[in-house]
Parts: structure tokens; C-alpha cells; sequence
């Protein structure tokens, strides 16, 4: 069965990831259940609009070894490696070790008792250790392999201090840990020391907490070659719209033409009052020619693609995987009859009337192509949702309290709930369908909840 999961990933963005097998063909439909009170539509918030500027994608080769413990090591005879292929597994590896820390790192922080917390990030510690070790005993002496070398220890080493200071920042001080608590800190000092050891930073950079952080983010990208899916995106139906608009100005133009003639039959010579009918006539055409370019695409382009994407190895430029993509208002009598159902099913307060906008990726994953050892790709869809807080209405109120007499004020914002119909579906198996509810304000998601 396939899975897919949707999280929150930022103050309003929220991501779809997945993994494909190869030879895998899979849909994914996107259902976003907007109330009318928002004040979100075709009118307001045009399709294109949306997809340029709140849906984007990102593409990598995938290992099932998503964590620490289950991490493998790449460098047994990289020195023996040309320098394009050396570079590739190094950064394979780079990629996996930052996905797979982030990733403990996130399960660690969901742990409420302090004692389970701290062991769990001390197993981190451990294993982050190990596996930075194992990478350093094979620095190469190459100038150029040295060169990539150095890139990727420099972001590992940051990046690994980095997510455990930020594991001790978001846990209160406690005296009956405080011991293991000096213990993972000097693990992120000891990595500050070792770049400093190694020279990778200037001390102006260090100092600068924008130097560095910017700096880290080009270390980061570097790493991504090879591992992160190169993209291009081609807007379809082009050539088509061309032909829907010479149609309608042609259509438009007969109209106009019989309308002149009959005119010049009715009105003998050039006068003001011809002058003034003929202008009217011009000005007509103006206003309905848009209307009907407009209706006539809205026609023929019903149920199209809207986009197509090829995703290529940024290394060798082969192609992995293609996309097509569909972005649309719908009406509620055109869901699918289960989407309809799953709706259905809302509390009788939720069920207002809403606006429908349907997301849908058809994927096809390619079975050659792929590099050793890699049978599958990891996709995640990030949905911006500032394009739709940018309609919210704002406001803040006070809710009065009463409580052994004494009258108390609460202070309350206003929110809103999206609901989001998530379904999947595999090489022509039945859908598997989610539903999440998605509360917001204008300045950020307060909730995420699997219904």
C-alpha cells in the first residue's frame, strides 16, 4: 500500500512526502476544501498564480536507511575513484546523513520524559560521532577530491552542532540531568574546535552569524549535486491557446463585419451618426472578444494537464521520471463520489459552503538510469499557504471568564479551517484517502490534524 505523509514544515507551509519505487506509476489528488468566508477563487487567486508562487517541489535519490543507526558507510575505496564519481558518492552520503540526522532529531523532540529525551540524545551523539569518524579516516590527498572533502565535512560538522543545540535550546535547564545535558554540549563544542582546527572558516565568517549561516547554505547546495533531481517545468497547451485565440477574434471579427456592412447598407456616406455606430460596434468587440477567448479555453482545456516536469540525475543528465500536473477549481458535483463521502462526514458546524481547488501529480518513475545502489526516489511537494493568508481578514477579540467571582479576559484571534482531502494512488490500485484539517490565521498554521 502506498504511503504518503503531510506535516507542517513552516509557519504557513505545509509538505507532501513519498517515496517511489521504480517502474512505479503513481497519483496524487489534493483537495483543498477553502471556506467561502475566506474569500479565495477563480477571481481572486488564479491558478497560475498559485502554482508559481505556492506549490514547489524537491527530488532526491532515496536509501531506506533514513536513520542514524541505519546509515551505511560509502568510503571503503572512494580515493580510487575519478573525481566526478568520488564527488556523487560523497555527497550521497553527505545527503543521507543530514536527512537521517534531521529526521532523529524530530523523533527525539517528540519525547515528553526528560530522562527517556536525554538517552535517546545521547544514542544521537553517539552514532553522529561514529559515522563522522568513519567519514574522516579517508580524507583523500587529491587537490580536487580534498577540495569536495573538505565542503562536505565543513557542513556536517556545523549541521550536527547546529540540530543538537537546538535540541538543548528547546529543553528547560535541569539540575538532575545537567550532566548529560555538559555532555552533548561538549560534543558541539569539540566540532567548533575541530573546524577551527581544519581552517574550513575565516574568523570573520564565524563571527557573522549571517556570513556563516549563508555560507552553510552554499555548502548545502554543493552537497545536493547529484543527489537533488535537476527540474524543468513546461507549461502545456501553449499552442493551443494561440489557436483558441485567433478562433475567437475570428469568430468576433465575422460578427463585426456583418454588422459594418449592414450599417453601411442602412446609413448612405460617412456621417457622425455612422462614425458613432461603428465605434460601438469596435467597442463591443473589444469587451467580448476576452469573454470569449476566455470561455472557449476554460472548454477545451477542462480536465488537460496544465503542466508537465522532467526530472533529470544533476550529475549525468539522465532522465529519471516525468510529471504531469493538474491545478483547477472544481464544483462540488464534480468530486469523486469517495471525496464527496469523506466530506460528508464533517460535524454539522463544518459543513459550510467552500470553494474547491483541486491539485493533482501523475508520476512516472523510469527503471534505468538510477545510480548503484538506489531502487527508489523521495518527492516532497511543499504547499505555501501565505498565497491564501494573504485574503484572511484579521482581528483580535476578548472572551470574558468568570471564576469564583472573579471576571478574567481572555484575548482571541480569528481563524480559520481548511480541510484537505489527500488520496493516492498506485499503478491503477484502489486509492487510499486521508483527510486533514488545517487550522490557520494570517500569520501562521496553529494545527495540523489527521482526522
Amino acid at each position: 500500500m502506498p504511503t504518503i505523509q503531510l506535516k507542517q514544515e513552516d509557519k504557513m507551509v505545509v509538505k507532501l512526502h513519498h517515496q517511489m519505487e521504480m517502474h512505479t506509476q503513481r497519483r496524487i489528488d489534493v483537495y483543498f476544501s477553502l471556506p467561502k468566508e475566506m474569500g479565495i477563487g477563480p477571481k481572486t487567486l488564479k491558478e497560475n498564480t498559485y502554482f508559481n508562487s505556492g506549490i514547489t517541489g524537491k527530488h532526491s535519490y532515496f536509501s531506506a536507511g533514513l536513520h542514524l543507526p541505519l546509515l551505511q558507510s560509502r568510503f571503503a575505496s572512494m580515493n580510487n575513484l575519478a573525481l566526478e564519481e568520488y564527488r556523487v558518492n560523497l555527497n550521497l552520503f553527505a545527503y543521507q546523513y543530514v536527512v537521517a540526522l534531521e529526521v532523529d532529531v524530530n523523533l527525539t523532540l517528540k519525547e515528553k520524559d526528560p530522562e527517556q529525551f536525554y538517552l535517546l540524545a545521547a544514542g544521537l551523539v553517539e552514532q553522529s560521532a561514529s559515522l563522522l569518524k568513519k567519514l574522516r579516516r579517508n580524507i583523500p590527498t587529491g587537490s580536487a577530491q580534498l577540495a569536495h572533502f573538505e565542503n562536505a565535512d565543513n557542513y556536517l560538522s556545523w549541521h550536527t552542532e547546529q540540530l543538537l543545540m537546538r535540541m538543548m535550546a528547546k529543553r528547560p535547564r535541569s539540575s538532575e540531568l545537567l550532566e548529560q545535558r555538559n555532555s552533548i554540549l561538549e560534543y558541539a563544542r569539540s566540532e567548533t574546535n575541530y573546524r577551527e582546527t581544519r581552517g574550513y572558516n575565516s574568523a570573520a565568517t564565524v563571527a557573522d552569524p549571517n556570513r556563516i549561516a549563508n555560507k552553510m547554505r552554499l555548502m548545502r547546495r554543493l552537497i545536493e549535486y547529484g543527489v537533488v533531481f535537476r527540474e524543468k517545468t513546461y507549461s502545456l497547451g501553449n499552442n493551443t491557446r494561440r489557436l483558441v485565440t485567433g478562433l475567437a477574434t475570428a469568430l468576433i471579427m465575422i460578427v463585426v463585419l456583418s454588422l459594418i456592412i449592414k450599417t453601411q447598407g442602412a446609413l448612405s456616406g460617412l456621417t457622425a451618426l455612422m462614425v458613432l455606430v461603428l465605434a460601438a460596434i469596435y467597442g463591443v468587440r473589444e469587451v467580448f472578444k476576452e469573454d470569449l477567448k476566455n470561455a472557449m479555453w476554460r472548454f477545451i482545456s477542462k480536465g488537460k494537464p496544465k503542466w508537465s516536469k522532467d526530472l533529470y540525475d544533476s550529475a549525468n543528465q539522465t532522465l529519471i521520471a516525468k510529471q504531469k500536473i493538474w491545478l483547477d477549481y472544481i464544483k462540488t458535483k464534480h468530486l469523486p463520489e469517495s471525496v464527496a463521502d469523506i466530506l460528508a462526514h464533517r460535524h454539522q458546524r463544518n459543513r459550510q459552503s467552500a470553494e474547491l481547488l483541486h491539485y493533482r501529480v501523475e508520476s512516472r518513475v523510469f527503471g534505468r538510469n538510477f545510480r548503484a545502489g538506489y531502487s527508489a526516489i523521495h518527492e516532497s511537494v511543499y504547499l505555501n499557504l501565505r498565497p491564501f493568508a494573504r485574503y484572511l481578514e484579521g482581528g483580535r477579540g476578548v472572551v470574558f471568564k468568570e471564576e469564583k467571582g472573579r471576571v478574567s479576559r481572555e484575548s482571541i484571534e480569528r481563524r480559520y479551517q481548511i480541510n484537505l482531502i489527500l488520496a493516492i494512488e498506485d499503478n491503477g490500485e484502489a486509492p487510499v484517502y486521508r483527510r486533514y484539517k488545517i487550522t490557520l490565521n494570517r500569520s501562521k498554521i496553529t494545527d495540523v490534524e489527521l482526522v
